[in-house]
């Protein structure tokens, strides 16, 4: 193996790690965050637009806070634009709350009924976990079986939220 496939077999592993860590940190906020503004917000159209702006914001101080704790915990010197690349690559957790983001949304905005809108966003979290881990593990090259059970560890994440705001209401 030369050194430049070394260093994009690296590369690779690491964009997949940083996509399967940012997907599943991102899905998993976006169902805490939707059972707390549901819990604690108000449900009606009004609400939900709030609700998508506040679980938009949340995500990018989260990816920004992220990104800048990266960037300051290299012991090395560092520029400015390792900062950048920093931030940049916290993109998955962003993107891993945008499908919650449209659907609360789409309910703010009278396309799909603002009450009760918190059960298909987390059918939909769990259903990206499971998604993440399946792929992530079957581009690692593991048995279709392995990917299942990673898959379904990683779904038991979003129901591990389902049943707290089950217990908590």
């Amino acid at each position: 193996m030369t050194d430049t496939s070394a260093t994009a077999d690296a590369h690779r592993h690491d964009t997949l790690e940083a996509v399967f860590f940012g997907g599943v940190y991102g899905a998993v906020l976006a169902s805490s965050m939707v059972a707390a503004l549901t819990r604690y917000g108000h449900t009606d159209q009004a609400g939900r637009r709030y609700d998508a702006a506040w679980l938009l914001v949340t995500a990018l101080a989260s990816a920004l806070a992220h990104g800048y704790a990266h960037y300051v915990a290299e012991r090395r010197p560092q520029r400015r634009r390792d900062l950048l690349h920093s931030l940049a690559d916290e993109w998955p957790l962003v993107a891993a709350v945008l499908p919650t983001v449209a659907l609360l949304a789409a309910a703010g905005w009278g396309r799909l009924p603002p009450n009760g809108v918190e059960y298909p966003a987390f059918a939909l979290n769990m259903a990206l976990l499971f998604a993440l881990g399946l792929v992530t593990s079957r581009r690692l090259r593991r048995s279709w079986t392995k990917c299942a059970l990673v898959g379904l560890g990683d779904a038991l994440l979003g129901l591990v939220v389902v049943v707290a705001n089950a217990l908590i209401k």
